[in-house]
Order: structure tokens, then sequence, then C-alpha cells
């Protein structure tokens, strides 16, 4: 459905997309991640056709974005970050205006604008100014507006960034209701949304592509790995640093300062055997107190933390 080849972008000296190489299903959901500044939202804004890339280039189906980029964008249907409404118009006359640009004909227009608020949950609002909407409801019209064309692929940028968790769920719901027939690509730094959302992941960070994926095959190439947390009273960082780290399994150690001279230390492992009763020996040799020591188990919110920080 969709190429992506040796995608490159420059600003200048900067390089916020550096050589990224995948390819996307047709019905995938993909869940694009990484922390911000990563390169997400100039990938997609390169996908779209609102920035050129440098160097690389983009196939959707048999089109070539150099080429063919009305063709293709018609097939896309985007919402950016911030979706860009009237919000001085109704939702109704909004999603009117739309299919009107959209040049849907007059006998389809009611029927799409009617099916897209029953999809959307947009029914008690259509009558109401966009400006006086909750943000969830205006992403609801913003999500409204980018299929309606009925397009094949949608394109979402952080499409629950602001949101409070009972309007994250519903979008995720919608989002799900969607997929079943689109090839929908998700733009997020929320990771629990990406894995309750997505068939596929790829963790983005600096530009380069660092884990492509499922969840549980992302999981599967940090095999071995783990993490524990230990809170010390009495200790300072650089004694707990000098002898936890000599440990062999032990390949990061990171540091949170609690209450009052409590230090938690969060050690990341990496053995086939179990290190932990050699990081008790080692701590049951010093004068520190240990008020809390546990595994714990692997999630994804580990791995992209592990991946983002050590690229």
């Amino acid at each position: 459905m969709i190429h992506v080849e040796n995608l490159t972008k420059y600003f200048n000296d900067l390089c916020a997309v550096d050589q990224i190489t995948f390819d996307i299903q047709k019905g995938e959901i993909l869940g694009l991640l990484g922390p911000n500044g990563a390169g997400k939202t100039t990938f997609l804004r390169m996908l779209t056709g609102y920035l050129a890339p440098t160097l690389g280039t983009i196939r959707v189906k048999d089109y070539i974005i150099d080429e063919h980029l009305l063709e293709i964008k018609k097939l896309l249907g985007y919402l950016p970050e911030s979706a860009p409404l009237y919000h001085d118009m109704l939702a109704y006359d909004y999603l009117n205006y739309i299919a009107d640009v959209r040049e849907l004909r007059s006998e389809q227009k009611l029927s799409r604008i009617r099916r897209l608020a029953d999809l959307c949950g947009l029914n008690e609002v259509m009558h109401q100014p966009i400006g006086e909407l909750s943000k969830g409801y205006k992403q609801r019209v913003g999500l409204a507006h980018a299929m309606m064309s009925d397009p094949e692929i949608l394109v979402l940028d952080e499409p629950t960034s602001g949101l409070d968790p009972n309007q994250i769920v519903e979008i995720r719901e919608i989002i799900k209701k969607i997929g079943k027939k689109k090839t929908i690509i998700i733009s997020t730094h929320i990771l629990s949304e990406a894995e309750a959302a997505c068939d596929r992941i790829i963790i983005i960070n600096r530009g380069r592509i660092v884990a492509d994926g499922s969840t549980e095959a992302i999981k599967q190439t940090a095999s071995g790995e783990y993490l524990v947390n230990i809170s010390l009273q009495s200790a300072d960082s650089k004694s707990v640093e000098r002898e936890l780290s000599s440990i062999e399994g032990v390949v990061d150690i990171g540091f949170s300062n609690g209450e009052e001279n409590i230090l938690g230390v969060r050690l990341t492992c990496k053995s086939s055997a179990d290190i932990r009763g050699e990081i008790y020996r080692r701590i049951k040799q010093t004068d520190w107190i240990l008020l809390e020591f546990h595994q714990e188990r692997r999630s994804l919110e580990n791995i992209f933390r592990r991946l983002t920080q050590e690229n």
C-alpha cells in the first residue's frame, strides 16, 4: 500500500528524518512512536505532501509522490495535531462546507454527513458552534473532516493529545472502528494508546527507526532485559553506582530522589541468570538501608525509554 525508501529531510543543517525505509500494508493500523522532536510530524507532512523530501521517495499504491502528488492526496485523509477548524461555524455547517470543498454530489452529501456524525459521535453537538465544544468533540469534528471523502488511508497526528482519559478511550474506539476498513497511520508519544489500538509499531528517534514490529515482537527483541527498582536510605548515587555497576549483567543505572535521604535506584539488567541475589549481597555489605527491592516486568514503556535514550 505504502512504500517508503531512504526518506530524508533536512532543515538547513538539521536532519529531521534520516534515511528511513519501511512498508505499510493495506488495512494495517500503524503506530508511529517517538519522543517530541523525533521526526514523526515531519514524516507525516512529507507523506501528505506538505513538505518535499530532501532525499528518498514515497510510493502510495502505484503513485510516486514526486510525480503524482495530487493523486496521492486524493487517497489520504489527514488530521494534524491541532485540527484546523473554523470555530465560529456550527459543526454541521462546517462539515457541510467540507463536503462542498471535497465536491460531494448533493445526493451524497447529507447521507455522508449523517454517517460521519454517527461514527464520530457528533449527533449531540451538530448544531453547536465549534468554538464552544470541548477539545474531545473538536477532535471528533476534525476526524469527520479527514474522513469526508472516504479516503483509503487515514493519517492522524497525535489524535489524543490534550484529551482527558475518557475522551482518549472514546477516540481510540472510533479509530478501531475505522481501522476495520482503512489503512491508518497514528503518530503518538502515548505508548498505551499505540499498544491498545495498533497492529504494528515503529519507534523513531532522532529521525531514525530504532524498532519496527508488533508490540510482542518488539518486546521479544529485548529478551533477557529487565528492570530492578531499589529504594535506599543513607546512600549516595556515586557510591551506589561504583558498587553496583561492577555486577555482571547490570548494563545501566538511573537515579531519582524521593523523600529526604531516600535514593531511588533503577537498574537495567540483561542476563540469562537471575542476578538479584548478587545485587542484594552487595547492598548487604554496605551500611545502606534497603527499603524497596522489586523486579519490573518488561513493558513497551521500558523498551521505548531504553531505545530512545541509547540512540
